[in-house]
């Protein structure tokens, strides 16, 4: 008899200590009132939003490699798609279908012409966080590029405001299948350097970027801007002060007129060609924006 009660003092102590150190365990692992506290002050980042780069005339993708690899290296999703340089509404119509297969947040980048093509492709889209504009046109309704240029003096793409062909370009003339005459427009190699760049590369370098340029449909600069997102998306702009294809003076019209966060800076038109850090300053100030 008095072995079965030591037998059972010894389990029911055994017991008491497994559940006591069970209690222990629970109670450490149990967030405190403070940690909880501290958890909920602190919540999960967003995801960094994809950044999307869309070249203007005159230029391709590949302008933006020096953009690319440091906004990749900081953990951003990045792409490039082509832009056609056909026709502002096919452009935009192109990229706004594109955007639609990106899930998450988007910051989307546009120089030059690519200011009309996503200020009309981001409307409506509740993906689309920030616009960025570098050296780019922010138009508004109805707005043109040959209107935005001539509306301010400064531009050197021609030195005849009244030519048919702006005279630092040069026409290639072809016929569709349907028998439509298109016209391609194309920057002269000569001048190329000091229109883009202001002669801030090598002579080589821009020799290269000349000869892998993609030219821009002349109808596409005459044709209308639609509905500006910029209206009910926050915008920022870079106005390049050394800009000798748009006119400072019309970049910072159009950006104050989007109520844009603007960013002056001594860059030239490719700015993110010489200038990539002021581009990707720019761009992450906007994506920190949308988190």
């Amino acid at each position: 008899m008095r072995n079965r009660r030591v037998f059972r003092s010894a389990v029911l102590g055994v017991t008491g200590i497994a559940l006591a150190a069970g209690l222990t365990t629970l109670a450490s692992a149990a967030p405190s009132p403070q940690t909880a506290s501290v958890a909920l002050a602190h919540p999960a980042k967003a995801p960094k939003p994809t950044i999307v780069l869309v070249n203007g005339a005159w230029s391709d993708a590949a302008a933006w490699g020096s953009v690319v690899k440091p906004l990749q290296a900081a953990g951003y999703p990045v792409v490039a798609p082509p832009t056609a340089l056909r026709s502002v509404s096919g452009d935009s119509a192109y990229l706004a279908a594109y955007l639609k297969t990106i899930q998450g947040p988007i910051v989307l980048v546009g120089q030059s012409y690519g200011g009309f093509v996503i200020t009309n492709a981001a409307t409506h889209n509740p993906n689309v966080k920030a616009l960025v504009y570098i050296s780019a046109f922010e138009p508004a309704e109805n707005d043109t590029v040959f209107d935005l240029t001539k509306q301010f003096p400064g531009s050197q793409i021609t030195s005849d405001p009244n030519a048919q062909v702006p005279t630092a370009l040069s026409p290639v003339v072809y016929s569709d299948p349907d028998g439509t005459t298109e016209v391609d427009l194309y920057a002269k190699p000569a001048q190329y350097r000091d229109l883009f760049l202001s002669n801030r590369v090598s002579a080589a370098a821009a020799a290269e970027l000349a000869a892998t340029q993609s030219p821009i449909n002349s109808a596409a600069l005459s044709n209308q801007s639609g509905e500006p997102a910029w209206k009910t998306i926050p915008s920022w702009a870079l106005v390049s002060d050394a800009d000798h294809v748009i006119p400072p003076a019309a970049e910072r019209f159009m950006a104050t007129r989007a109520h844009s966060h603007i960013v002056e800076a001594n860059t030239p038109h490719a700015a993110q060609v010489t200038n990539p850090g002021i581009v990707i300053d720019l761009i992450e100030r906007a994506a920190a924006a949308t988190r």
